[in-house]
């Protein structure tokens, strides 16, 4: 039987006997573009990624839906909702076929009461999402569009190998999800897209897209920041 000892959140949690909670989990397969969990559901359960991806989708008052975030094996999602009992903030679906360990919200809260140290790994998550969510929402507010896809091809992006000065967005990421996590139409980013490789900023390859010079981005983000503020 597969236990939450394995996971990783529960790892070190050395303050609490897990085996008395594995039978009162859920282990759960899903299959590409299958909803996981969707706007306005009233579950409260909180989901642990085993193995694949998933995309997190918000919707602004208008019916516009952005793209939050993407998660990958490791990760754990519908806290919030398990802490609070309100109806789910965001859509949930799988990128990939996925293997998903699922605790409902009222046994995932006995064990937070009950570990010291799992109390504070989610303390430590809610902190560093709510710092994110303050990031993107300043950039949101006083970038333009290209100061935006900047800031967002340098979270996606991983140090290259064999270069300690390029990163690497890799694979390649697709127009129209750039467009959904940056909030503007896909061709928009098109432009900017071949603005970047004109400029030498950027170089696309068949591993994925090559930032020739992130010193630079960063330095035109926080250019642009001082300007807005």
């Amino acid at each position: 039987m597969q236990t939450l000892a394995s996971i990783p959140f529960f790892k070190d949690a050395t303050d609490i006997d897990l085996k008395n909670f594995d039978r009162r989990c859920t282990w759960r397969k899903l299959e590409e573009e299958q909803v996981v969990v969707d706007f306005e559901d009233k579950s409260s359960d909180v989901y642990f990624l085993i193995s694949g991806d998933v995309r997190i989708l918000v919707r602004t008052q208008g019916g516009k839906e952005v793209i939050l975030t993407d998660m990958h094996a490791g990760s754990y999602f519908g806290e919030l909702s398990a802490i609070d009992g309100t109806p789910r903030s965001a859509n949930v679906t799988a990128l990939t076929r996925c293997e998903m360990c699922i605790i409902s919200g009222s046994v995932f809260r006995e064990i937070i009461f009950s570990s010291k140290v799992l109390a504070e790994k989610l303390l430590r998550l809610l902190t560093q999402r709510v710092r994110d969510l303050n990031g993107r929402l300043i950039e949101n507010t006083v970038l333009d569009v290209r100061h935006r896809l900047y800031s967002e091809l340098l979270r996606q992006s991983q140090p290259r190998s064999g270069n300690p000065i390029e990163r690497i967005v890799s694979p390649p990421p697709f127009h129209h999800v750039l467009a959904g996590r940056v909030g503007c139409r896909r061709e928009q980013i098109t432009r900017e897209l071949t603005n970047m490789v004109g400029d030498g900023l950027a170089e696309k390859t068949r591993g994925g897209l090559v930032l020739k010079n992130p010193t630079v981005l960063r330095e035109r983000i926080q250019s642009a920041l001082k300007e807005a503020g």
